[in-house]
């Protein structure tokens, strides 16, 4: 079958606006979406809800639970409003770091609550949690964009 003349070279424009509009909004988008994600997370926490993250609060921190459930609620929210103001993203990325071996620690230290059948099989606690990991690659990848010395338009805000 034959393309009639100049589609074929329409559609390959079009790709190529489609992705630089990607590339030069993606991680914008991405980065801010984070940032809600943590925002939202971190206010439940703090307002007393209980999540999966809440796990982490009463598995592996000496503080009791009603101070450490807060206190990783507050932290989400940093991590949040870092990601939102660009100068204090790599600060985010430190922050999300930290995190880290708590969840791996409460993923293998309550098993029974974040496995269905260790280790391939996880509940909706333990999915919850895996996420994380997901979430800090995410962040790393958007961190590796903002050159400060170049102050690329492409990139900030």
């Amino acid at each position: 079958m034959n393309t009639p003349p100049g589609l074929k070279q329409r559609l390959l424009d079009w790709d190529s606006r489609t992705a630089v509009s990607m590339e030069r909004w993606g991680h914008r988008v991405h980065r801010v979406n984070l940032a809600i994600v943590f925002l939202w997370f971190g206010a439940l926490k703090v307002l007393g809800h209980k999540s999966a993250t809440s796990l982490i609060g009463h598995t592996v921190y000496v503080l009791p639970e009603h101070i450490a459930v807060p206190l990783l609620g507050y932290w989400e929210i940093a991590i949040a409003c870092c990601l939102l103001y660009l100068p204090a993203l790599r600060i985010a990325i430190l922050l999300l770091l930290i995190r880290l071996p708590g969840t791996l620690a409460a993923l293998l230290i309550k098993q029974d609550i974040c496995f269905i059948e260790f280790p391939w099989v996880p509940s909706v606690e333990g999915q919850y949690l895996i996420k994380d990991f997901l979430l800090f690659g995410a962040a790393l990848v958007i961190g590796g964009t903002v050159d400060y010395r170049r102050r690329r338009r492409d990139v900030l805000p």
